[in-house]
């Protein structure tokens, strides 16, 4: 079904969430169409806040948005959905265009497996009537669909339409792009030329991806990496836990923008927590590339001043070659909460691969190094 033609029958005038790959499509449209004009189009950072914008939309203008999401957002969207949304609170109508990743019978990545298999029945759980939209579904079905949620919508209730792989089209390619130069490979070769021995905990998407063809293109093994395939947001929060336990081992934390701007808050823990011998790395290019390059919400963020305003020790922004070099080799060579904001560019190889080994298999390795290393 062509987006367009999708967008016309849900009717509305309002959408707020965080892009998704296969809801690439419809992101696209709304750039096109509105951008990021706060009266028809936000881009959040975390699918509750998503859903919480649309209460306030639903509040001051009678109308019903819509929330938009990868389906590993429906725990982020479980408190706000069941808590501030549902008819026994509030009774505020939201239209979820949920993407199906992980969809039973279809070949995905391993951190989409399970949600793949649990995303209708959190719906269920969260009293959520749901539609599945296919390659095959009409606009005639989906005409009907909408009409039968109506009276659920009128009545205060949410309801979902969840997006199988391919069912949405939009005709127009849009490319998306940033002013800086470092490519997120060539960050990635600068931090595993100076981490040395040191544990590195990745963020998920073309990060991790990197950094495993990264270290084979280099003849390293992957046990001082932990992958965080999944778990948006929460890399940096696993990397400080790992820094308290293991005081004399520097840490290195590689995340994104869109990854911290997810759960900012993490900032403010490890500030608070303060290890000494953590090294906080955010990749910055502005942008949701994994899931198709679209705008992070909070863009115009400026993460260097909020992590001094958390308590780090060190703060600095590059975005060139020779000061991300020099910046790096004076991180690792000292002590303190230091923390690396690094302006990227958008794009990476047409060719880059992803892991070959399991997340399983990656949990071993890498905790077999951290015991190993704790005994020198």
């Amino acid at each position: 079904m062509k987006v367009q033609e999708f967008v016309g029958l849900l009717g509305a005038e309002f959408y707020t969430g965080v892009p998704d790959s296969l809801l690439k499509p419809l992101g696209d449209y709304l750039m096109d169409t509105y951008g990021t004009d706060p009266h028809h189009h936000v881009i959040a950072v975390n699918e509750g806040n998503a859903a919480a914008l649309a209460a306030g939309y639903h509040l001051s203008t009678g109308r019903c948005p819509v929330v938009y999401m990868q389906n590993s957002g429906e725990g982020n969207a479980l408190n706000p959905a069941v808590s501030l949304l549902h008819e026994k609170v509030y009774a505020i109508p939201v239209i979820f265009v949920i993407g199906w990743r992980g969809e039973p019978g279809e070949k995905d990545e391993p951190q989409h497996a399970f949600q793949g298999e649990i995303t209708t029945r959190l719906l269920e759980v969260m009293d959520i009537p749901f539609f599945v939209v296919g390659e095959d579904t009409s606009a005639e079905t989906m005409q009907e669909t909408i009409a039968a949620f109506q009276p659920l919508l009128a009545a205060g209730r949410d309801v979902a339409f969840v997006v199988r792989q391919g069912a949405l089209t939009y005709e127009k390619k849009r490319a998306y792009q940033n002013p800086y130069p470092l490519t997120r490979e060539e960050i990635l070769q600068a931090i595993l030329t100076i981490s040395g021995d040191a544990p590195i905990v990745s963020t998920t998407g073309k990060a991790s991806r990197e950094l495993f063809e990264l270290r084979e293109s280099m003849g390293m093994g992957h046990e001082r990496d932990f992958l965080t395939v999944g778990s948006m947001g929460h890399s940096s929060s696993i990397a400080l836990s790992i820094s308290i336990a293991k005081p004399k081992q520097t840490v290195w934390a590689v995340d994104g923008d869109g990854a911290a701007l997810m759960h900012l808050g993490a900032m403010a823990v490890i500030g608070q927590a303060k290890p000494q011998n953590f090294i906080h790395v955010v990749v910055n290019n502005e942008a949701h590339e994994s899931v198709g390059g679209l705008p992070t919400g909070g863009t115009h963020a400026d993460l260097t001043a909020i992590a001094r305003a958390c308590g780090y020790d060190q703060a600095a922004c590059v975005t060139e070659r020779e000061s991300l070099k020099k910046t790096l080799s004076t991180y690792a060579a000292g002590r303190g909460l230091r923390f690396l904001e690094v302006k990227c560019a958008i794009g990476a190889r047409a060719d880059l691969g992803r892991p070959t080994t399991t997340p399983r298999e990656n949990k071993a390795a890498f905790m077999a190094y951290l015991a190993e290393k704790n005994k020198i």
